[in-house]
């Protein structure tokens, strides 16, 4: 019976499933000492123990008692009477005593439940010393130590309880804390794999399907006059799908792209210039300086993704004659420059990404460089082309910091988006 908790837990049942069989057996005790020793007054006794069973019987039973320190008090005052009684019958009812220590101190306020204590203990030993017909310290000893034993054991308990509930509440915080850091890492997960799905679809499948239809827009202009230039950029368009299809079952495998396969960053950009100038009208050239390193597949495909989203910028937008790619190995990074001989545009007029007409290309590259630690910077005007940058450390930003390799986290900054010519949103 504790007013102080909202429910018993399996130790406090326990334990007061205890003191109540400590209260019947003292009252049995009391009863049986009473007709064993052949009293006058035995059945007096009996009687008054049971109306102490019964009245005692009737807490545990009346719910207001467990809600209400007032009903409390009245429960516990009827019950101190009717013992006042058996106390007055017979001298084996100071032993009710203790239980009432505990039941006072467990239900009652603290002072309030100090004064009971303190008051019972007196009752008993006036009690005792009536019945025995003298008074001696060995008669106060006893009750108080009792008392004494009593307060000690409930305040350390209230202690304890305490403790427990702090630390029940600590760790419902903890595993609430726990349940966000989750939600948070989840949501964080998958905005950061939408992120990396949104640039892979961006560089592969996009800047494929609109070589391919240039290279048909170009066939439909060929006919009828020219059907051999026409069959030439049918088959040139026929490749390029051809060439996406892998790339996009490598996407949906999450393996290396076709263009690194077996071969070098170097190589790949080489056959990116020369498949570029064979599919259209432009003159593509590559440049390797500084003796090339072994770099992470995470630095060729980025450095790779870039070079194939600014030439996909270049043919459709640029009416550029002629490019430029040009990859160095700087000794403590890796540069790779892309410049061309088009329109050009004012990157700070560039306008904002759109789903319909695009604009995602540099927010992309810029994004892919981010990630590794890398920078990504273009200069451009109408009428003076353009060129772009890329500067990429061989060793990368540790794992788990922002802007890590792992994709997994990016810099919340916005970063203004512009493209390769005024109207190009890639």
């Amino acid at each position: 019976m504790n007013t102080a908790s909202p429910a018993l837990t399996p130790t406090t049942r326990a334990l007061s499933w205890c003191l109540h069989l400590l209260v019947l057996g003292l009252l049995t005790l009391a009863g049986w000492r009473a007709v064993a020793d052949e009293r006058s007054a035995a059945w007096p006794v009996v009687a008054v123990a049971v109306a102490c069973a019964g009245v005692y019987a009737a807490g545990p039973l009346l719910p207001g008692v467990r809600r209400s320190r007032r009903a409390a008090a009245l429960w516990l005052a009827a019950v101190g009477a009717v013992w006042l009684v058996l106390l007055a019958l017979s001298a084996d009812a100071v032993w009710m005593a203790f239980p009432l220590y505990f039941l006072q101190l467990h239900l009652l306020p603290r002072r309030s439940g100090l004064a009971a204590v303190a008051a019972t203990a007196a009752a008993a030993v006036a009690g005792f010393a009536a019945h025995q017909g003298s008074f001696g310290a060995a008669m106060v000893i006893g009750p108080a130590l009792g008392a004494a034993v009593a307060v000690a054991v409930v305040r350390g308990y209230q202690a304890l309880y305490r403790e427990s509930e702090r630390r029940r509440r600590l760790i419902e915080e903890l595993t609430a804390t726990r349940a966000d850091l989750d939600r948070v890492q989840h949501t964080a997960g998958v905005l950061a794999e939408r992120e990396r799905l949104a640039r892979e679809i961006h560089d592969t499948l996009a800047q494929g399907l609109s070589s391919i239809q240039l290279l048909l827009r170009a066939a439909e202009r060929a006919l009828p006059g020219r059907p051999d230039a026409a069959a030439g950029h049918v088959a040139a368009a026929r490749q390029a799908a051809v060439d996406n299809l892998a790339e996009a079952r490598r996407f949906v495998a999450a393996l290396s792209p076709p263009a690194l396969d077996g071969t070098t960053l170097a190589d790949a950009l080489a056959r990116l210039c020369a498949t570029t100038g064979d599919h259209h009208r432009i003159s593509v050239r590559f440049h390797l300086t500084g003796e090339p390193v072994p770099l992470a597949m995470e630095h060729e495909v980025a450095l790779l993704r870039i070079a194939q989203s600014a030439l996909a910028n270049t043919v459709r937008h640029a009416r550029a004659t002629g490019a430029e790619i040009t990859l160095g190995y700087l000794g403590d990074r890796v540069a790779l420059d892309i410049s061309d001989d088009g329109t050009g545009f004012d990157p700070a007029l560039s306008p904002a990404p759109d789903p319909e007409s695009g604009g995602f290309g540099l927010a992309a590259m810029r994004a892919r460089m981010h990630a590794l630690g890398g920078t990504l910077s273009i200069e451009s005007a109408p009428g003076r082309g353009t060129s772009l940058a890329a500067r990429l450390p061989l060793g990368g930003p540790a794992d788990g910091t922002p802007g890590s390799a792992s994709g997994i986290m990016y810099d919340s900054t916005p970063t203004p988006v512009s493209d390769i010519t005024p109207e190009a949103r890639p």
